[in-house]
């Protein structure tokens, strides 16, 4: 084992994991936000709980139903981006064009109702998920030991990530989605089913935070709190990138978790606050975020 400024090499790239891990569930949350913000300009404060509800239908599914972790992690985006197909059509519809505020408060209002299910019926203890077989175990690679389910979930997030951002910035449905968000009317001139594409479009934006939470549940408890305690670091995630900025989403999410798992090492005391402050500071310089677009 040797040592970097003064730190044992072990400490400092197992923090730095950690950091990686953090950053992949940041990144492909805050992707899912800013989908949902730049295409349907509306604050989804619920996608802590859609987060959520993705690693429970993953528990439920091998519980009751012996579906493991690959079976899940194709339904269950699925199931869960169906719901949320269906509160598009009840409740967002109707405040998509009024103020941001009222997307949020109903979101936010949603997001409590759904967690409050979840603790009465499962309490708040938390439940375990196995990681799957085929991803048991992992590397040592000398200077630290690398499991093999967390290095698949950095791989297969960015993987996600990037995927998603080429779809919409580099393909001819992500054009027309784009240009859906600018001139509706001129879009639904070319035959394009406008609501449906926003309808569809959130419900991929929730089957996102799903997928995370599949992702998420062998390495966290399970829990109806595990979406309301990232939610808050997600969001900053957004604002520090820009607001609707699908590859600042990506960055910031990976760069900010790097950040979080370093500063643990040289300066705990400030890993819980460091995102906020980077958030201040970036608002102060930059109002629109590091990737966001400018008035």
């Amino acid at each position: 084992m040797f040592e970097i400024f003064g730190i044992p090499s072990q400490a400092l790239f197992g923090q730095l994991l950690i950091g990686l891990i953090n950053g992949s569930f940041y990144a492909l949350l805050s992707l899912g936000l800013a989908v949902i913000f730049g295409m349907l300009n509306i604050i989804n404060f619920a996608h802590g709980a859609q987060y959520m509800m993705g690693a429970f239908a993953a528990y439920l599914l091998l519980q009751y139903l012996g579906l493991n972790y690959w079976v899940a992690l194709i339904i269950v985006p699925v199931l869960i981006g169906a719901t949320g197909i269906v509160v598009e059509r009840l409740f967002l519809q109707y405040v998509r064009k009024l103020d941001h505020v009222y997307g949020l408060i109903l979101t936010f209002g949603l997001a409590l109702m759904i967690e409050g299910f979840f603790r009465n019926y499962f309490g708040s203890s938390g439940e375990p998920y196995q990681v799957p077989n085929l991803l048991l175990g992992g590397q040592n690679l000398g200077f630290m030991y690398l499991p093999t389910y967390r290095a698949w979930v950095i791989v297969f997030s960015a993987i996600v990530c990037f995927a998603t951002w080429f779809a919409i910035e580099r393909t001819r449905l992500g054009s027309y989605l784009r240009a859906a968000t600018e001139n509706p009317a001129l879009v639904r001139a070319f035959g394009i089913n406008v609501p449906r594409m926003v309808m569809l479009t959130y419900g991929f934006g929730v089957a996102l935070a799903a997928l995370a939470g599949v992702m998420a549940a062998p390495i966290y408890n399970v829990s109806p709190q595990m979406g309301s305690d990232i939610i808050i670091v997600v969001f900053a995630v957004v604002v520090i990138g820009g607001m609707g900025s699908i590859l600042g989403a990506i960055l910031t999410g990976f760069a900010l978790g790097i950040i979080e798992g370093l500063t643990k090492v040289f300066f705990p005391e400030a890993s819980n606050t460091v995102i906020f402050v980077i958030m201040a500071i970036v608002l102060l310089v930059r109002p629109a975020g590091l990737f966001g677009r400018t008035a």
